[in-house]
Parts: structure tokens; C-alpha cells; sequence
């Protein structure tokens, strides 16, 4: 072990501006990871296997999607493809991802990320094989509910430990790949007339949920959780193999980083705003886990603190937001859409299907790649604007332009607003919003398509409008900001104007 009196010290900052740079002098000393190494390699191993849990949200809308289009499928069940019976099914999902919340609002602080991962991809493996085996309805439903529920604790585990994991400077595209998935084995498997048409597609479940399961243990912890429960020297090794050049433990990168850590783990364990000084207990560590694990207890989210409750607001933004820009409509219920263009070939709908799941995959790709660049807001904002001033009516442009900016976001931003005490309960109550606002897509949307036709379409270009003016008032800049960092803005009486004067203050300066 190196000696820490070697490297030159760098002061404790205080405002998020000043954190911006000692962060910089400390990338002048460490520059951090180089991105093809070894370890960077290592690295996108952990992601890898993170984004793995996810991938079952983006799975299940692609696939339903087309699978709800094949008439070997809509036979064997008696379905029509649209109306109260694929209302039920499709929502179903939806039902176990807000069941999952409960695992998911207890495991990851209780026992880590890792075993919450693990749990909830065992949980997804069994609903899969349900679901692909199924032989009456009843029994498809209750697959689909398990890979709800499944789906629902492994992901929000594997976005506390991405969040907690990546680097300010990569957090976005690590974060931002979290959701993006895309399938178009329907258009092969969909020529067979007979059941595997539609079951082999829903078997492909457990490929990722498999991955995640077997190699989960091999990545390291969330340093973030290892310091919360005592184990300090694990958590500066995790950062120090991760994030440092050189891999010395006390580098001026992975100093400022534990500082960093131990003040707001240990502040944000009184509960109290980011602005209060660092309190010097050596058990409170230990006590910041030990919030309270009543899953039905979201009161942390929303105590008499203006930080804490501009966070709450933003995740339910984001929660809502991100599940009604029109992107479920299209995700879920394409076929159907281009039943109402004239379209009516099965085949043409399945490679249509395809074109717009590799649509979105490069849509959310691009987003997560331009994201730590151009920033949270700005690609939001364009990004909600952009469908509703164009042409609504070209699904394709709609879907990439939405997919842009809400898919990766949806996975990010959640994850980063959060504090350490409350990201577990709050990742939790995100998906209780974005799962409850989904209902709308599940169970409402088939109904209004037999209803309102093409109609349907401009509800969502007005709504798009709307969301766009809110997310411009009131969203805050979290681009290259620390964890703690962002902890600090929130404190701030007004997170938006402060995030946006940083930004300005950053970019001047580079």
C-alpha cells in the first residue's frame, strides 16, 4: 500500500462549484481510467451484467408487441389483439413490476445490490419458463406476473449499483444502455405455423436473466453500500481498481471520492440537508443503513425539507413523463397502428416490428452516448418537443426521437437525483410511478385504439407539448456531477437555477 503523505493534498470543497475543481485537479494528477484498458475492460464487464437486469423492460414491450400480432398466438389463447383480453395481459406485467417494488424497496440496502440482482433475475427465470410453456391463459398471465415482479427488483438493484459504480463522466452511458434492448426473432420464428412461433421469443427471457445470474458475483460490490455497512477499505479498493489510473489506493481521484462518500453518507444519516457540516461519528455509517425497511414507508421521500422534496419531483416527472411521450403507444400496440395505415400482412407487421425495435435501440444508444455531452435537460427537453412539433403520424421518427432522450434517461436520472439513504425507497417508489402511469399504456390504450382509432395519436402530441414546458421550468442539470455533488445543488433554494449556473460556469472554464 502506498503512502498517502506522497500525494499532495487536495482541500475539502464545499460548494458543488468548488467540488468541480478539486475534481479537476485531481484528474490532473489521476486522469482516471483509460477507456480500452484492461481495466476499463473490467469495467464494461460490470455493466455488462448490470444492464442485463433491465433488459427485460425494452424485452417485454418489443416482443409482446409482435408476438401479439401472430395468429398461431391469438388462436391458441383466443385473442384478438386488441380489447379487454390483451388489456389483461399486457397489464398483468405491469401488476407484478409494481408487486416487485416491495423486494426491490428491501433487499439492495439490506443485503447489496449484487444478491437483489440475483434474486430477482431467479424470480424472472421461473416466470419465463412459466410464460413459455404456458397451455391456458391463466397460466400465461401468471408467467407474465413473475417476470414482473423479477424484472422489477433486479432492475431497480442494478441501477443504484451502476449509479454507485460508474464515474461522473460516464455515468450517463453506462446508466443510459441500462434499458435498451432489441429483438427481431419474431420475424424468423413467426413463419412457423405451429406454437414455437410465439414461445421461443419468450424463452429468449432467460438468456440475460441467466448472464446476470451466473456472473453477478464475480463484479465487485457498490462501493457506496460497502462503506455504508463499516467495510471502508473494501469500498477505497473498489474505487481505486475502478476509477484510478494507477490503482493507488490513496490517488488524489480516490480521496476526493471517499471524502466525498463519508460526507454524505454521514450527513444524509441525519437526515437533514446536504449544507450541514460533516459530523464525526464513527458508527453512523452503519446507521445510515439502517433507515427503515417498511416497504410501504415512503415518508423519507417526502420529508419537511425543499431538497428532499424537489428530488420526489423529479423522479415522479420522470416516473410519469417517461412512460406517456407516446413511446409505450408505439412500443406495445405498432401492429396494431399499422392495421389502421392499411397494413394487415402478418410478416410485413413482424418486420415492421423489427425496423422499430432496432429503431429505438439506436434511438436510446444515441441518447446514452450524447447525454454526458449535451446534458440531461437539453436532451429531454429536444427530445419531447422534437415529436410534438413534427409529424406524429411517421411512428418510426416519433419513436427514435422519444427513445432519444426517455430511454436512457428514465434508467439515469432516478438513480442520480436520489441521496444514498433514499435511492433503494426511491428507486422503488419510481417504478411504483413509471409502472402506475404504464397502466395507462397496458390497460388503457387497447380500449382506446377500438375506440379512437388513429385519433389516439394527437392526445399524445398535445401532451408531449405540455411535458416539454415542464421539463424546461423545472428540471435541474446533473451533467458531470458527483453523486454528492448533486446532493449539494438540491440543497440549494433553487436546484434548477444552480445546476444551470454550474453548467455554465463548467463549460466557461473548459
Amino acid at each position: 500500500m502506498l503512502d498517502h503523505a506522497v500525494h499532495s493534498r487536495i482541500p475539502t470543497p464545499g460548494t458543488p462549484l468548488e467540488r468541480q475543481n478539486a475534481l479537476a485537479v485531481a484528474l490532473q494528477q489521476d486522469p482516471g481510467i483509460k477507456h480500452g484498458s484492461r481495466r476499463a475492460w473490467h469495467m464494461y464487464f460490470i455493466v455488462l451484467c448490470a444492464c442485463l437486469c433491465s433488459t427485460d423492460n425494452g424485452f417485454d414491450g418489443t416482443v409482446m408487441g409482435g408476438i401479439n400480432s401472430m395468429h398461431q398466438y391469438q388462436s391458441y389463447f383466443g385473442m384478438t389483439g386488441a380489447g379487454l383480453g390483451t388489456s389483461l395481459v399486457f397489464g398483468i406485467y405491469t401488476v407484478g413490476s409494481l408487486t416487485g417494488t416491495i423486494p426491490a424497496s428491501i433487499l439492495p440496502d439490506r443485503y447489496g445490490r449484487r444478491l437483489s440482482m440475483l434474486a430477482g433475475n431467479l424470480i424472472l427465470i421461473i416466470g419465463a419458463l412459466i410464460t413459455g410453456t404456458a397451455t391456458f391463459r391463466s397460466t400465461f398471465i401468471f408467467g407474465r406476473f413473475l417476470t414482473g415482479v423479477g424484472g422489477a427488483c433486479a432492475a431497480a438493484a442494478a441501477q443504484s449499483y451502476l449509479a454507485e459504480m460508474a464515474p461522473a463522466h460516464d455515468r450517463g452511458l453506462y446508466l443510459g444502455i441500462l434499458n435498451s434492448f432489441a429483438t427481431g426473432m419474431m420475424v424468423s420464428t413467426g413463419k412457423y405455423e405451429n406454437d414455437w412461433s410465439w414461445r421461443l421469443p419468450l424463452f429468449v427471457q432467460l438468456i440475460p436473466a441467466l448472464f446476470n445470474a451466473i456472473f453477478i458475483f464475480s463484479c465487485p460490490e457498490s462501493p457506496r453500500w460497502l462503506y455504508a455497512n463499516g467495510r471502508r477499505i473494501e469500498a477505497r479498493q473498489v474505487l481505486a481498481k475502478l476509477h484510478s489510473s494507477t490503482g493507488d489506493l490513496y490517488s488524489p481521484l480516490v480521496d476526493l471520492e471517499m471524502e466525498e462518500i463519508e460526507d454524505k453518507v454521514t450527513v444524509d444519516d441525519e437526515g437533514d440537508e446536504a449544507s450541514q457540516p460533516l459530523l464525526n461519528s464513527g458508527n453512523s455509517a452503519r446507521r445510515s443503513s439502517r433507515s427503515s425497511k417498511r416497504f410501504w414507508d415512503f415518508g423519507s421521500l417526502f420529508a419537511d425539507t425543499p431538497g428532499t422534496r424537489y428530488r420526489t419531483w423529479m423522479v415522479i416527472l420522470i416516473g410519469v413523463f417517461g412512460q406517456l411521450s407516446g413511446n409505450g403507444m408505439v412500443t406495445y400496440f405498432l401492429p396494431n397502428l399499422l392495421v389502421i395505415a392499411g397494413i394487415t400482412n402478418q410478416n410485413t407487421k413482424l418486420i415492421l416490428n423489427f425496423v422499430n425495435s432496432i429503431t429505438s435501440f439506436l434511438g436510446a444508444l444515441s441518447g446514452s452516448a450524447l447525454v454526458d455531452r449535451i446534458g440531461r435537460r437539453s436532451i429531454l427537453i429536444w427530445s419531447t418537443a422534437g415529436p410534438a412539433r413534427g409529424s406524429a403520424g411517421i411512428a418510426f421518427i416519433y419513436i427514435f426521437m422519444v427513445v432519444f432522450g426517455w430511454t436512457p434517461m428514465q434508467s439515469l436520472y432516478p438513480s442520480e437525483v436520489l441521496p444514498y439513504q433514499n435511492r433503494v425507497k426511491g428507486l422503488a417508489f419510481s417504478n411504483v410511478i413509471a409502472q402506475g402511469s404504464s397502466c395507462v399504456n397496458t390497460f388503457g390504450l387497447p380500449l382506446a385504439l377500438e375506440l379512437l382509432d388513429w385519433r389516439v395519436i394527437l392526445i399524445f402530441v398535445f401532451w408531449d407539448t405540455f411535458e416539454a414546458i415542464i421539463l424546461y421550468l423545472f428540471m435541474v442539470e446533473t451533467k458531470g456531477l458527483s453523486l454528492e455533488e448533486i446532493d449539494e445543488v438540491f440543497s440549494h433554494s433553487d436546484p434548477r437555477h444552480c445546476s444551470t449556473e454550474i453548467g455554465r460556469s463548467t463549460d466557461a472554464g473548459t
